[in-house]
């Protein structure tokens, strides 16, 4: 799928030396077809490497993709240029002006702070509301599954006695669902938290489904049934070394932190990780465009 993005937005030159087709704004208004309209609300405080990863994985089917990076209003970004910012993105109140086929809301690194004291929480909270109408599936993940799932159904986090780190295996809970079409029996996915939801309540709550969840019993995936929004625990974005340089910045920062699972060669951190579920990622990423984006919204959004 080519990516409709700004020529000059930094992750165009990682993707296209990847050969992932990205195409800028000129060679698109060319085109006589209507794009996806996907926006990404990116919370986390890394926005060039989370840019790049999810455009890596949103560029690899045949679709078009029209991308919108969006920035909260009430939040002051301090691992990003306020340059990269003002040319790349739009405020969160702009998202209110537009239709969009998809939604992304990322993980932020704020989960062991209660939800209402995050600064930005009001505003994120406009977002999910106005989501419901005006957006036709909405990709939740890590902490802002949590965030979704407790603004929409009031189910609260809970603290995890350590850190869940590393790459876990999960298995399907559903026999057939269009999102987990063609995913293995047992498939990877890197997690790195603090809280997790528990079954428990997902399980009473009779708009979700649970989809997939890792080995100790803990929900990973989990889906409203008009599949308007989808709920993602783990981190399918990450890179093959995005859990080693979390683990690096704790452990020279003495932060307690174990060794992330099943990540490390013989669990040596000297040694160089590979990417376990990279073909996971993508899989998943071109299902949910798939069957839950392209296949649901309309070619006239008004």
């Amino acid at each position: 799928m080519p990516i409709k993005v700004q020529s000059d937005l930094p992750a165009r030159s990682i993707l296209e030396n990847e050969n992932i087709f990205v195409m800028t704004e000129n060679r698109a208004a060319s085109q006589d077809i209507r794009p996806l309209k996907i926006a990404i609300v990116n919370l986390m405080p890394t926005k060039e490497a989370t840019e790049t990863q999810l455009l890596r994985l949103l560029g690899n089917t045949p679709l078009q993709i029209d991308i919108s990076l969006v920035h909260m209003e009430n939040h002051e970004s301090t691992h990003v240029s306020e340059e990269h910012l003002e040319k790349f993105y739009i405020p969160s109140s702009e998202i209110f002006k537009h239709k969009y086929d998809g939604l992304i809301i990322t993980g932020a690194p704020v989960e062991q702070i209660p939800f209402e004291q995050v600064d930005y929480w009001d505003e994120l909270c406009k977002i999910m509301d106005y989501a419901k109408k005006n957006v036709y599936s909405t990709l939740y993940i890590c902490w802002g599954a949590q965030a979704g799932l407790y603004h929409n159904y009031n189910i609260q986090k809970t603290p995890l006695p350590k850190k869940l780190f590393g790459v876990l295996p999960n298995k399907r809970t559903v026999k057939a669902d269009p999102l987990m079409r063609g995913f293995d029996d047992v498939f990877p996915v890197p997690t790195s938290r603090h809280t997790t939801v528990e079954r428990e309540p997902i399980e009473k709550e009779k708009d979700l489904i649970i989809l997939a969840e890792n080995l100790e019993g803990e929900v990973t995936l989990s889906k409203s049934r008009d599949n308007r929004s989808i709920f993602m625990m783990g981190h399918l974005e990450y890179d093959t070394d995005t859990l080693a340089n979390e683990y690096w910045r704790d452990k020279n920062k003495n932060l307690p932190i174990e060794l992330p699972e099943n990540y490390f060669p013989s669990n040596d951190a000297s040694k160089k990780p590979s990417s376990t579920w990279r073909s996971t990622a993508h899989l998943f990423y071109s299902n949910w465009l798939n069957y839950y984006v392209y296949q649901e919204t309309p070619y006239d959004f008004e």
